[in-house]
C-alpha cells in the first residue's frame, strides 16, 4: 500500500513531517496506517505498533510517525519474520482498505458532492496531534470519528497551532508551570494540501492592513478530511507567522485574527478545493466570521442584491452550536480592534456601514458601547442554533432572550439542543470491547444504536466478567499512577504529584474516585476540601477507605486557579492525604483514558447551571464507572437513580448566594459519599461478591452507553439540524 505522502511531494515541499527509512516489505502497511488516525480508535491497530517496542511506543507518546522513525531495525525485521504478527497486520490491512473503499452515504442534500463543512477552533483527534485544549476539542474529534464510522460526507476545517496548548509541570512546591513544544520539531501525520498541479495551496486574508497568507495541512481521520490552516509561511512577517502560534494564547487582537483565518480563510480554502458544502456547521462562535465571507461572496456574485438578501442566503446554509452557558464565556472584542482587523473595503463589500457591521456582533444593535460578540453574530447569521444538553438549551434561551425583542418568553427563543456524546470505540477500554465482542457480538457498535437490544445484551454478561474486567483496568490505572508520580527528587514539600517510593501507593481494593477537569472557579475543585476533617475521616477509614486521583490544568494567567491547585497538592503536608490522593500532571487524552477506564467513581461538582454538557462522565460510564455528579449538563438526562449518584437538587437557586449554595452542595456531597457511595461499594453478598455495585455498573453500561454515544449525537444533528430548513 502506498504511503500517504509521495516522494515527489516530499521533494517539493521538504515537509518536516516526512522521512524515509527502510521498512520490511511485508510491514509497509504500518507506514500507510500511521498517516491515518483511524488507527487511534482501533485497539488492534494500536497493538500493531505497541508490539514492535512497547517502551518506545510510550516514550513517543503514542505518535506512530515518530515511533516509526525511531524504532530499531532489529525489531522491524523480527516482526517481519513473525508469521503471527504478519497475519494480524494483513488482517487489519484488509479491514482498513475495506473501510476506506466504502462509498459515502447520502443523507438528503448531504452528499459526497455537497458535504457538511464542520468548523471548529480545536480538534482532539489524538494527543499526537496537539491542536486541542479540552472538552470542545475532544467533542469535535469524536464528531469526526462518528462521521467517519457512519460514512457521512463531511469535511472539517481548523487551525494548526505551531506551539499548541501548554504542557503542564508541577514544581516541587505544588505550583503549576508551563512549557510550549514546537509541533514542527516532531513528526505529525499531516500532509501538505496541493492543487491539481502539485503546487502548495495558499489562501490569503487581509489583516491589519496587509495580506496574510496561510497554507493548509491535511489530517486524515478515517474517511474524513480535516484541513488545518497555518500562517507559518515565508510570505508573512514574523508577527503574522505567529497568528497560528498558540491555541487560546495571546491577547484579544490575536484571537480576532486567528478567527478570521479560521472563518474567512476556511471558506476560501474550501473554494480552492472545489468543495461545495450543503451546510456549514459552526461548532462554537470562533468560526462565525465565515458567515460574513459567505455574504461577501453572494454579493460579489449577485451585484444587484443587498445585505438583507445575502443574510437570508447565508442563513439557509449555516447552523450554529453554542457550548457556553454564561455571557462572559463567549468571545467579545473591543470595537477598535475589530475596526483595525477589518478594513473598510471588506465592510463596503458587504454593502453595509461600519456601524451596521458592528451591530451584527451586539446583543442590542443600538448599544454603541457594547463589544463585538461572536455568539450574537453566529445567532444572527445561522438558521439554526442549539445548546449541547437539554438543560443548556434552556439556559441558552434565557441567556440570549435579549437578542429577540419580539419574544417575551425564553421558551420561544429559537435555540434547541443536541446533547453531546462520546465516541465509544475511542473511549471504551479494549478489554471491555473484547467482552462486548464475546457477548454482544463482533458488530457491537451497530447493536449500540438500538438501546433495547443493547440493554438486553448487557444484562446477559455474567457479573463476574464485568467485575474482573473492571479490576484489570483498575490495576492498570494504579500501575500508571505509580509510574507517573514516581520522582527521584521531590524537594522539601510533600505533594501528591511526586513521591520517591510508589511501590505500595494505592490499592485495587479501595474505592477509587476520579476528578479530572479544567481548573476553573465554576468547576469547584475546592468543594471536596470544604470539611477537611470529614474528608480525611473517609480517606483514612480502616475498613472502608477512599482514595482520589486528580488531573487538570489551570490557565497560565489564572493565578487563583494555580493557588487552588497548589493547596490541593499539599493540604499542609497532611500525611493521611498524601497516602490516599494523587495528582497526574499534564492532563491529556492519554491520561484521560487511564482515568475514565479505571476509576470506580467519576466526580463532577460544577456550579449549576454552568456545566453546558460535560462528556468525561460519559466516558467513565461506558467503562462501568459510576458518576457522582451535580445534576447539571448531560447528567440530568442520564441519571435514572440506579446508574450513578446525584449531588444536591436539580433546580437552580437564583435567590441563594454562592456561599450558601456551596455549603449545601458540600454537605450533600459528603452525605452521599458516607451513606450511599461508600456503603454500596463495600457491600458484599454471602459469597463475598460486590453484587450491588456490579448491578449499578451494568445499569450504567446498559443505559448510558447508547444514550450518550457520538453516533447518536451525529444522527440527531443530521435529522434535527443539518436537514431541517427554516
Amino acid at each position: 500500500m502506498q504511503s500517504a505522502v509521495s516522494q515527489q511531494t516530499a521533494a517539493n515541499f521538504k515537509t518536516d513531517f516526512y522521512f524515509q527509512r527502510e521498512i520490511p516489505e511485508n510491514l509497509e502497511f504500518l507506514d500507510a496506517l500511521s498517516w491515518n488516525f483511524f488507527w487511534s480508535w482501533n485497539y488492534e491497530a494500536v497493538n500493531l505498533f505497541r508490539e514492535l517496542d512497547s517502551k518506545l511506543w510510550e516514550k513517543c507518546e503514542q505518535n506512530p510517525r515518530l515511533f516509526l522513525k525511531k524504532v530499531g531495525g532489529l525489531q522491524l525485521w523480527q516482526k517481519a519474520n513473525d508469521s503471527d504478527y504478519v497475519a494480524k497486520l494483513k488482517s487489519f490491512s484488509d479491514k482498513f482498505e475495506k473501510y476506506l473503499a466504502a462509498k459515502p452515504n447520502s443523507f438528503g442534500k448531504i452528499t459526497e458532492q455537497n458535504p457538511v463543512a464542520y468548523f471548529c477552533a480545536e480538534y482532539g483527534v489524538h494527543n499526537s496531534l496537539p491542536v486541542y485544549s479540552g472538552g470542545l476539542g475532544i467533542l469535535s474529534g469524536d464528531h469526526l470519528k462518528s462521521a467517519s464510522d457512519m460514512n457521512v460526507p463531511l469535511v472539517a476545517v481548523g487551525l494548526l497551532y505551531r506551539y499548541g496548548y501548554f504542557r503542564q509541570k508541577i514544581a516541587h512546591d505544588g505550583w503549576q508551570t508551563e512549557t510550549y513544544l514546537d509541533s514542527f520539531a516532531t513528526e505529525l501525520a499531516l500532509v501538505p494540501v496541493t492543487n491539481d498541479g502539485g503546487e502548495r495551496i495558499l489562501i490569503k486574508v487581509r489583516i491589519r492592513g496587509r495580506e496574510v497568507f496561510a497554507q493548509a495541512w491535511l489530517a486524515q481521520v478515517g474517511r474524513i478530511k480535516l484541513y488545518l490552516l497555518d500562517t507559518n509561511v515565508e510570505n508573512n512577517s514574523e508577527v503574522d507567522r505567529l497568528i497560528t502560534g498558540h491555541l487560546y494564547g495571546g491577547d484579544t487582537e490575536t484571537r480576532i485574527v486567528q478567527e478570521k483565518i479560521l472563518g474567512i480563510g476556511g471558506v476560501r480554502l474550501l473554494r480552492q478545493l472545489d468543495v461545495a458544502p450543503s451546510v456549514y456547521h459552526l461548532n462554537e462562535g470562533h468560526s462565525a466570521f465565515l458567515t460574513l465571507e459567505l455574504a461577501r461572496e453572494f454579493l460579489h456574485e449577485n451585484p444587484e442584491a443587498d445585505f438583507a438578501e445575502a443574510t437570508a442566503r447565508v442563513r439557509e446554509q449555516c447552523v450554529f452550536t453554542t457550548h457556553t452557558p454564561v455571557a462572559a464565556g463567549n468571545d467579545t472584542f473591543p470595537l477598535n480592534q475589530i475596526e483595525e482587523c477589518f478594513d473598510e473595503n471588506y465592510i463596503a463589500a458587504l454593502k453595509i456601514s461600519k456601524d451596521e457591521f458592528f451591530a451584527l456582533g451586539r446583543t442590542k444593535p443600538e448599544d454603541t458601547e457594547e463589544w463585538f460578540g461572536m455568539t450574537p453574530l453566529a445567532l444572527r447569521m445561522a438558521r439554526s442554533a442549539n445548546g449541547v444538553s437539554e438543560k443548556h438549551g434552556a439556559v441558552s434561551r434565557e441567556l440570549w432572550l435579549k437578542m429577540f425583542p419580539e419574544i417575551t418568553e425564553a421558551a420561544a427563543v429559537p435555540i434547541t439542543h443536541i446533547t453531546n456524546g462520546v465516541h465509544a470505540p475511542t473511549w471504551i477500554a479494549p478489554t471491555f470491547q473484547e467482552l462486548f465482542e464475546r457477548y454482544v457480538g463482533a458488530d457491537w457498535t451497530a447493536v449500540l444504536k438500538n438501546q433495547t437490544a443493547w440493554q438486553e445484551a448487557i444484562e446477559k454478561i455474567p457479573d463476574a466478567e464485568i467485575w474482573q474486567t473492571h479490576r484489570r483496568l483498575k490495576q492498570l490505572l494504579i500501575s500508571f499512577i505509580r509510574l507517573k508520580t514516581f520522582s527521584k527528587e521531590t524537594g522539601l514539600h510533600e505533594t501528591i504529584n511526586e513521591r520517591e517510593d510508589t511501590n505500595r501507593l494505592f490499592s485495587p481494593d479501595v474505592l477509587t474516585i476520579g476528578f479530572a477537569r479544567r481548573i476553573a472557579a465554576y468547576k469547584r475543585w475546592n468543594l471536596l476540601l470544604t470539611d477537611l476533617e470529614r474528608l480525611l475521616k473517609m480517606v483514612n477509614d480502616a475498613e472502608k477507605p477512599v482514595q482520589f486521583v486528580f488531573a487538570g490544568k489551570a490557565h497560565p494567567q489564572d493565578k487563583k486557579a494555580k493557588a487552588l491547585l497548589q493547596n490541593l497538592m499539599s493540604l499542609g503536608g497532611n500525611a493521611e492525604w498524601q497516602q490516599r490522593a494523587v495528582f497526574i500532571e499534564d492532563y491529556d487524552q492519554e491520561v484521560a483514558r487511564y482515568l475514565v477506564q479505571g476509576v470506580d467513581v467519576w466526580l463532577n461538582v460544577p456550579i449549576r447551571p454552568m456545566e453546558a454538557s460535560g462528556t468525561s462522565g460519559q466516558k467513565a460510564a461506558m467503562n462501568g464507572g459510576l458518576n457522582l455528579s451535580i445534576l447539571d449538563g448531560w447528567w440530568i438526562e442520564g441519571d435514572n437513580g440506579d446508574n450513578g449518584f446525584s449531588i444536591g437538587a436539580a433546580g437552580d437557586k437564583d435567590d441563594a448566594d454562592e456561599a450558601e449554595i456551596n455549603a449545601e452542595d458540600a454537605e450533600s456531597l459528603y452525605t452521599i459519599l458516607e451513606t450511599e457511595v461508600v456503603p454500596a461499594y463495600y457491600a458484599k453478598d454471602e459469597n463475598g461478591a460486590q453484587t450491588e455495585w456490579i448491578r449499578r455498573m451494568k445499569n450504567a453500561l446498559a443505559t448510558l452507553t447508547p444514550q450518550f454515544s457520538s453516533d447518536r449525537m451525529l444522527k440527531d444533528y443530521i435529522e434535527q439540524i443539518y436537514l431541517q430548513q427554516t
